[in-house]
């Protein structure tokens, strides 16, 4: 099996800030129809597709995850020399901002650069401390008059990076989570009749709260859950062994827990049966910083799911030059294609 770079490269670079998906959604939806029986948005803008299962009754439901969401901005003021202010939709570490592209979505697309006081006119202090987020502004080279007149308080700003190949992994931006969405679209492809109604559904709002797998999980009211994200990776120089959380190449990771979850014993000994059988590459995450849509699966549901999640070890994160190796999507592909299909040779009750 070879990857489809030419769809995780639109995945990627295609805008959608939390709150403003419509344009990822629809390359999904598009992407996904051949392959599903029903196809919904719901009120909240969740993209939510059934498989139904062989049965014409299935007595469960199983619910998969990734949210389509990335990081990015919102334009809170422009002064009367066109500098846009902003504030942040998801976490950044504010050094990521320095030199950096970004796109303002107005009445039509506007490049824009991060801008903060140069280091020549620094205090030693400044220097010390280092630009904040609030030290940023967004420089258009347009005038205060032209930049009013395409660009609102409100609009959406997102990163400005491609997708590049570098040996055996990929560098793009928002890989946080669209490497995710491309694992489960390819899911629904070789997706045959399964055991039990499988809802694929790509979320929104997760960098905000996990928003979006809150509601549809409400809705569908899973048995079963699984969330697909990326992980940290921190297998770089200087990190110690038990900093490492996962490292790129080692395998497709099963969560065992995060922030915002403890992911069920049961979940995690079947997802790691079931990599093994099969001879999967797979790792142990336990992520101590960070919460996933997982949370939302897990416990919003009326009568909560057995949840756990695969995730995609990821470089840099947060960052425009997120990375992950090819491998280790591939196997994540292969390990959830595996969870569906012998989900019922499984005894839960134990």
């Amino acid at each position: 099996m070879k990857m489809n770079i030419a769809l995780l490269k639109n995945l990627c670079e295609t805008p959608g800030a939390s709150g403003f998906e419509s344009q990822i959604r629809d390359i999904i939806e598009k992407e996904i129809r051949p392959f599903c029986d029903v196809i919904s948005i719901d009120n909240m803008g969740n993209l939510i597709a059934l498989v139904r299962a062989k049965k014409v009754a299935s007595p469960q439901k199983i619910m998969l995850a990734a949210h389509m969401d990335e990081i990015g901005f919102m334009v809170t003021h422009i002064d009367d020399n066109g500098f846009i202010r902003f504030h942040t939709l998801g976490g950044f570490d504010p050094k990521t901002l320095t030199a950096q592209r970004v796109v303002i979505h107005g009445k039509k697309e506007v490049i824009g650069v991060m801008g903060s006081k140069p280091i020549h006119l620094m205090k030693l202090e400044e220097k010390e401390k280092g630009a904040q987020i609030e030290d940023f502004f967004i420089d258009t080279g347009m005038s205060g008059s032209e930049v009013k007149n395409i660009i609102a308080v409100g609009d959406p700003i997102t990163r400005e990076r491609g997708l590049i190949e570098m040996g055996d992994c990929i560098n793009c931006k928002s890989l946080d989570n669209r490497i995710s969405v491309y694992v489960l679209i390819e899911v629904l492809k070789q997706l045959k009749r399964p055991q039990t109604d499988v809802y694929a559904v790509f979320t929104v709002q997760e960098e905000v709260g996990l928003r979006g797998a809150q509601v549809a999980s409400h809705h569908i009211d899973p048995d079963f859950g699984l969330a697909i994200d990326t992980t940290i990776a921190f297998d770089l120089p200087g990190a110690q062994d038990h900093e490492q959380i996962t490292s790129l190449g080692s395998g497709a990771a099963i969560k065992i827990m995060d922030t915002s979850t403890i992911c069920d014993p049961r979940m995690v000994k079947y997802l790691k049966k079931t990599a093994t059988d099969a001879e999967i590459k797979w790792q142990s995450e336990v992520l101590t910083a960070g919460g996933t849509d997982t949370a939302g699966l897990q416990r919003t549901g009326k009568h909560g799911a057995i949840a756990g999640a695969v995730s995609i070890p990821t470089r840099h994160l947060h960052q425009v030059i997120e990375m992950v190796h090819k491998e280790d999507v591939l196997n994540a592909i292969l390990l959830i294609n595996q969870f569906i299909e012998k989900m019922t040779t499984f005894d839960w009750e134990r």
